[in-house]
């Protein structure tokens, strides 16, 4: 340091001092308070008196680094006054006040050792941060050993019966045990923009820029963002798998992929924010909500309830007919909840998780568009005098018709987020119609790609069915209004417009026109 100050560029500044010339020469570095002092010794009076500077023009110059350089011939004009002798309390008081002063400018002088500061703290982070990630590994092979060791003690005991459990073998040779085929963490830990960050809650935001790890991510955040995981004491590590299970029991369909599942949990965490619905709805319910919506399509194998039941598959003999695929979506989401490396509602009491194991059920099997005008008749009439908050019955309908809303959303959005959307449900659509065909089963017409236009499948579905939906719900929320039912009525009048477009008879070639003219 002492090197370094001696090669400092300094500053010279001339004096009149009660008609003697004094010169003082201080660093750029110098504090208000040092030149103060400097300019007081020079005109030999204490520390504590005021000073001051005139130029040649009479003009007061500020005591700082920055004040302008005079020459010999036009020096400043030095004042100084000294305090006024009072108590011995004050002047302690003022010296007080100067050596607090002085450990202010002690502390500035010290700024360069910021940077460093940062840098030393953020390694510290990021080691706690590895840290908590191991603890919670230890955590959860920790359940799955006592998990391991509980059915090792059931496989003894079941040996040592005289008689076989058929009960017991029959629901573990039922389906396969759903468990990761990888580990966390496995994708990279974004940093989310605060752009970002309010962009995830707009009915606006756009899915397909996203790549799976990054969605994996978003998913994160949102249940970190509304307290979810605080709510549910939910291991970080646990939620990673849980979301990293529920990606790979997604099916790589056109349609009913893990993308859909991430674009209908966006939709609900936009919901929850444009609708305030925390000042309504207990956290447990915004959990369920966000959980259903995750699950609400799990391992869905691209062809619906109708093909199901029509072609006798061994979800439809299970379920006997009864929304099939959506009572497998709920099984396939609570035999990832059962292991214990992805279950993050492993830290409730059993009552707390008998609630949540019904609301998610719920809300999965009101996907079901079979039951619309069922689900759609009973909120009406809870609408009506006044809707009930503290009713669970109407306050369970509402969630429903929430999910709904969500799983059909995608006309809500921008048209060049919403438009590629039913290019893949249309070639979902027809895969089914194709295999019906081939297998003489009913074909519907809407599914039929010797039928059915991109207009023709949206006109009426936004019409009699998206509309009607989202304006009831804007009873309740008349925000609902502006930002979804009026998205979903230009998209109504576009898909017209293309549809008389579509039907309009194409104008003559110029090849007939010559023709015509010819043989005239």
């Amino acid at each position: 340091m002492g090197n370094a100050s001696s090669i400092e560029p300094t500053k010279t500044i001339f004096l009149d001092i009660d008609g003697k010339k004094e010169k003082i020469m201080f660093s750029r570095h110098c504090g208000s308070r040092d030149i103060h002092d400097l300019i007081a010794h020079a005109a030999g009076v204490s520390r504590y008196a005021e000073i001051s500077l005139k130029d040649s023009a009479g003009a007061f110059v500020s005591l700082n680094p920055t004040m302008p350089i005079n020459t010999q011939s036009s020096p400043y004009k030095v004042t100084s006054k000294e305090p006024s002798p009072t108590t011995d309390s004050s002047n302690g008081d003022g010296e007080v006040f100067t050596q607090v002063l002085s450990q202010v400018a002690s502390q500035f002088n010290k700024v360069f050792k910021v940077e460093e500061m940062k840098t030393d703290i953020a390694t510290r982070l990021s080691a706690l941060e590895r840290k908590m990630e191991l603890e919670g590994l230890k955590a959860v092979e920790i359940e799955k050993c006592k998990r391991d060791i509980s059915d090792i003690k059931d496989q003894i005991w079941n040996a040592q019966k005289k008689f076989v459990d058929f009960n017991r073998l029959s629901s573990l040779s039922d389906e396969r045990k759903i468990s990761l085929k990888r580990d966390v963490p496995s994708y990279p830990k974004y940093t989310l923009s605060q752009e970002t960050i309010e962009y995830l809650k707009q009915p606006t935001f756009d899915i397909w820029h996203w790549e799976p790890n990054e969605m994996l991510s978003l998913l994160e955040h949102m249940f970190h963002e509304l307290g979810l995981v605080a709510e549910f004491n939910i291991n970080p590590i646990t939620l990673k798998r849980f979301f990293l299970c529920v990606q790979e029991n997604y099916r790589n369909n056109p349609f009913h992929n893990f993308r859909h599942c991430f674009c209908v949990t966006q939709m609900m965490y936009g919901m929850i924010h444009l609708c305030h619905l925390w000042e309504v709805m207990t956290r447990e319910d915004l959990g369920i909500l966000m959980t259903a919506c995750v699950c609400h399509d799990l391992d869905h194998p691209g062809y619906n309830n109708t093909y199901q039941i029509n072609a006798r598959t061994e979800l439809a003999i299970r379920y006997n007919d009864i929304s099939p695929l959506e009572n497998h979506h709920c099984a396939v989401a609570f035999k990832i909840l059962s292991n214990p490396e992805c279950n993050i509602f492993a830290n409730v009491d059993k009552d707390t998780f008998k609630r949540i194991r019904a609301g998610i059920t719920m809300l999965i099997l009101a996907t079901d568009m079979a039951r619309h005008g069922e689900i759609m008749d009973n909120f009406k009439m809870k609408l009506e005098p006044e809707f009930d908050y503290k009713n669970k019955d109407s306050l369970d309908t509402l969630k429903m018709v929430l999910i709904k809303c969500c799983d059909i959303s995608n006309e809500v959005r921008p048209m060049e987020v919403s438009e590629p959307w039913v290019d893949c449900l249309l070639e979902e659509y027809f895969n089914q119609s194709d295999r019906e065909k081939m297998e003489g089963l009913p074909v519907a017409p809407f599914m039929d790609r010797d039928k059915v236009t991109k207009p023709t499948a949206q006109i009426g579905f936004i019409k009699f069915v998206l509309i009607p939906m989202f304006e009831t719900v804007a009873k309740l929320f008349p925000v609902i209004d502006s930002t979804m039912v009026e998205p979903l009525r230009i998209a109504r009048d576009r898909y017209e417009d293309m549809k008389e477009k579509n039907s309009m008879p194409p104008p003559p070639s110029q090849s007939n026109k010559k023709k015509t003219v010819t043989e005239k």
